[in-house]
């Protein structure tokens, strides 16, 4: 409860003594007191507590998390932080988005998952309704997080590059950007990065100090998993500076951390290995659809053959960028199909709801 001011007093007993009129005006300054008050104390327990974002529960969490599951409602100290970040003003996630998530979270019991979506840095308390947000609410483990990039890049060498304002109309500049945050998120917390066009299969957490092959001597950094502060992530940083040129799509993503690792290690060509304490792992691990072929995750594949597929494969990676405007039919036995079913179950029921929905309003 808050105390009115000696000075709002006195303007009382003024005001009263005057005409009826005048009390209209005494009125619209007790309002307007009261309601900066209470505006400002939310403000600064905001800021003083920094907590996720409120997320409304609209979707049923007794049916999209079986009691079954072991979710931990609290996060061990020991395991690291699953990270996942949206650099665009984007606030209305996809299945694809939404199956990440999921799939982190269901295999990552102990870890905070962590979203940081730039499009909620503006004040708003909380989320925009949307049934992602809705599902996600239902696992205690994520977190979703407005992403501040200037407090973010804060005290590494990329501060005085985000603050160029002519780097923002370079052509790849939301990539590029991506790339610049999973570095440094690794450099100062450590932990895992995923691309939000990940499907989780299995824990990662014993995957340290590693990135993945994709093919073709070049490394991606769709995955990361680091401890904080080191040093090939501070080598990863100066090099985005140093050698940075926005204009070429990759030269500061795939292209960058290749050339780190192969300065680490002194190699001509990227094999998996393990070189001076950081993994390139085998394609399989992370990357076990090329790029190439694509257009796999979209055809039938039989439960055996998806097994012997993936008995190596921690992560699917979807590449998002060629496949997002193909058409999943749901059900069936497409492999990405039943990558959802298996691995993202309350998305994927999500997803079946909407196509009967939609294929009911098309009779």
């Amino acid at each position: 409860m808050f105390r009115m001011p000696s000075c709002l007093l006195k303007l009382t007993r003024v005001v009263l003594s005057h005409k009826p009129w005048a009390l209209l005006i005494l009125i619209f300054v007790f309002v307007s007191f009261a309601y900066h008050k209470l505006y400002w104390g939310i403000w600064e327990d905001l800021k003083g507590r920094g907590p996720p974002y409120s997320l409304s529960a609209e979707i049923s969490c007794a049916h999209s998390v079986p009691s079954s599951l072991n979710i931990a409602a609290g996060h061990s100290p020991s395991t690291a932080n699953v990270f996942f970040v949206e650099t665009s003003e984007q606030t209305t996630p996809s299945y694809l988005f939404s199956c990440s998530v999921e799939s982190a979270a269901r295999t990552h019991p102990a870890s905070r998952v962590v979203v940081l979506m730039k499009g909620l840095a503006k004040g708003n308390v909380s989320l925009p309704k949307h049934w992602a947000f809705s599902l996600l609410s239902c696992f205690p483990n994520v977190e979703i997080r407005p992403l501040d990039l200037t407090e973010l890049f804060s005290g590494t060498p990329l501060a005085p590059w985000y603050l160029q304002p002519k780097r923002h109309q370079e052509p790849h500049f939301l990539h590029v950007l991506s790339d610049a945050c999973r570095i440094v998120l690794m450099w100062k917390f450590g932990g895992i990065y995923l691309d939000t066009d990940f499907i989780v299969l299995k824990n990662l957490q014993n995957l340290t100090n590693a990135l993945g092959i994709q093919g073709d001597d070049v490394l991606n950094g769709a995955f990361l998993s680091f401890k904080p502060k080191h040093k090939f992530m501070k080598l990863c940083m100066q090099d985005f500076v140093q050698n940075y040129n926005g204009w070429l799509w990759g030269h500061q993503g795939p292209e960058l951390l290749t050339r780190v690792f192969k300065k680490w290690c002194s190699l001509r060509t990227i094999k998996s290995m393990r070189c001076k304490g950081v993994s390139a792992l085998a394609p399989e691990v992370v990357y076990p659809i090329p790029w190439q072929d694509w257009k796999k995750l979209f055809e039938a594949i039989s439960a055996l053959e998806l097994h012997n597929l993936l008995k190596n494969t921690y992560a699917v990676h979807v590449w998002n960028k060629l496949s997002h405007e193909t058409k999943l039919e749901i059900p069936s036995q497409a492999l990405l199909a039943q990558l959802y079913s298996q691995f993202c179950p309350a998305t994927y029921a999500k997803m079946k709801q909407d196509s009967e929905a939609l294929s009911r309003r098309a009779v």
